[in-house]
């Protein structure tokens, strides 16, 4: 894990600026939905992405691995945190507005904290710990709604899809750092693009069939910003600030990116959120914060 370090303007300005690219990129990926299905969005979404990081390699004349244990660790990494996630999220967008699906997403540093705690042994649950991923629980309880779960309807298994879909992530995160450490964050990106573009390839063709190319250019649009600004550059943007500010640092741009997709959805999609649903993230945003620690730590007085 990156050190925390404390945040220069320069980090603040492409850690925002990071929230802002993938805040747009669930309504980018709904707005592709309107013609094409959710796993061709994700092949569309992977497989530009690839050429775009392998495009980086190239030019940057960088080693590319060979062993075949890397190459499976990528592939594994392709369905974690790609395959699974992706298609859930994407099959869920269908059900639920863009701005819900946002806010479930920020769970994902919720769970991360469990699986790390799970598998880690210098991951530990604290007290404050604990107490931040019962809000966040708490919080992604309140979003989806006891009235969604006592009358299960699609609605309510597209929330469960995205919620598994963020627990995916964890598990992505956790076999990350177990399996792919001293690996240029480039080369492990585009690596893992490549395994989950091989495995969406025939799982596209099964269920969805041969995608078409001739789209409207709405969806050729939503389709570049999301696989190659939001996916392929953001990968490059993500590991800048990660370099610049550390890993407890960047829990920040999950709750930079929800409020972006509500207002994006709003304005473009009509879309409306119940009460209900911004308390839920309320509480999650809490929950994150009490995790982070930097808002509840007393500063040093000055005489």
């Amino acid at each position: 894990m990156t050190a925390q370090t404390s945040l220069s303007t320069r980090a603040w300005v492409e850690l925002i600026l990071l929230g802002l690219i993938w805040g747009g990129s669930f309504l980018a990926i709904r707005t592709a939905l309107d013609e094409i299905g959710p796993l061709t969005s994700v092949l569309h979404r992977t497989g530009w992405a690839m050429v775009v990081l392998w495009g980086f390699v190239a030019l940057k004349r960088l080693p590319i691995p060979r062993s075949p244990r890397i190459w499976g660790a990528f592939l594994v990494m392709g369905v974690l945190n790609n395959v699974i996630p992706f298609s859930l999220m994407a099959w869920g967008q269908l059900y639920i507005p863009t701005g819900l699906t946002s806010i479930f997403n920020a769970a994902t540093a919720i769970f991360g904290i469990v699986v790390a705690a799970l598998v880690f042994a210098d991951e530990k649950l604290t007290a404050r710990k604990v107490m931040g991923v019962g809000l966040g629980f708490s919080g992604v309880c309140m979003a989806i709604g006891v009235d969604a779960l006592r009358q299960f309807d699609t609605t309510s298994l597209a929330q469960l899809a995205i919620v598994a879909g963020t627990l995916s992530y964890a598990f992505a995160s956790a076999w990350a750092r177990k399996m792919l450490g001293g690996i240029p964050p480039v080369i492990a990106a585009a690596g893992m693009l490549s395994g989950s573009t091989l495995c969406m390839i025939p799982l596209v063709l099964v269920i969805e069939g041969v995608p078409s190319l001739a789209l409207a250019a709405s969806t050729w649009s939503a389709i570049a910003y999301y696989a190659i600004i939001a996916t392929a550059l953001a990968y490059l943007l993500y590991y800048r600030v990660l370099g610049m500010a550390g890993s407890g640092n960047l829990l920040l741009v999950t709750l930079i990116i929800p409020p972006i997709a509500i207002t994006l959805g709003a304005l473009v999609r009509h879309e409306t959120l119940h009460p209900g649903e911004y308390l839920g993230f309320g509480l999650l945003a809490l929950g994150l914060s009490i995790i982070d620690g930097r808002l509840w730590r007393r500063r040093p007085t000055t005489v």
